[in-house]
This record gives structure tokens, sequence and C-alpha cells, in this order.
């Protein structure tokens, strides 16, 4: 019993201790967006910009669920470095999206440091 009970908390220790190494989430449903606490502060204005111009189109949630599963929740395609540059482009090319070539550089910057943040545990 003393085994099951020390295996227990090893393994909720380990959880516990990847579960924070990753980009957090705040929220749930539509609300749901990322913890502006879990990035570094060079990335903190790239994190408002991308709060306040990608939700003219659609809610954080959208973005926030791409992240975590790894694939787009729209189209069901995957979502990783490759696919954050095409909808880059795409955000580019949309006439009322209101960024522009640096705005998008700095989401694309910051989504591929959310990936690659998510992907070390």
């Amino acid at each position: 019993m003393k085994k099951i009970v020390l295996l227990s908390a090893l393994i909720l220790l380990v959880a516990s201790v990847n579960a924070d190494a990753r980009i957090r989430i705040k929220g749930r449903g539509a609300a749901m967006q990322f913890d502006p606490a879990s990035f570094p502060p060079n990335l903190q204005a790239s994190l408002q910009l991308m709060n306040r111009k990608c939700v003219k189109c659609h809610t954080m949630e959208r973005t926030v669920i791409a992240v975590l599963t790894g694939r787009a929740p729209i189209t069901g395609q995957r979502f990783e470095r490759q696919a954050v540059k095409a909808y880059g482009i795409k955000m580019l090319r949309k006439p009322n999206s209101g960024m522009n070539k640096q705005d998008i550089r700095e989401v694309v910057v910051l989504l591929n440091y959310i990936l690659e943040q998510n992907s070390k545990w």
C-alpha cells in the first residue's frame, strides 16, 4: 500500500512540474486565452498585439485549442511552424485584419515560441 501511495505522489509531482513549464491557459470557452504571466517580458508586447488584433475575427479560444491539440479547430489541419507561417500570410491578405507585415511577424514569432514551449513536455 505504501508503494502505491509513494508511486502516486511521485507521478503527481512529475506531472505538476511538467505542467508549470508549459504556457498556461486561463478562462474557459470563448473567454479562454493564454496566461500573460507565463510569457517572458520580451514577448509581452507581442501577446498584447495578438490579443488585440486576432480577436477582431475570432476568439482566442480558437488559437489556444490549435496550440494545445496541434490541430486547427475549423479545418483539422496540423498546427505547427509551417501552418503558423501560412496563417500569418493568410491574415496579411485579409483586407480587414488591420495587420501589417511587422504585426504578422511578431505574432508568428510568438506562436512559434508557444508551440516550442508546449512541445518540450
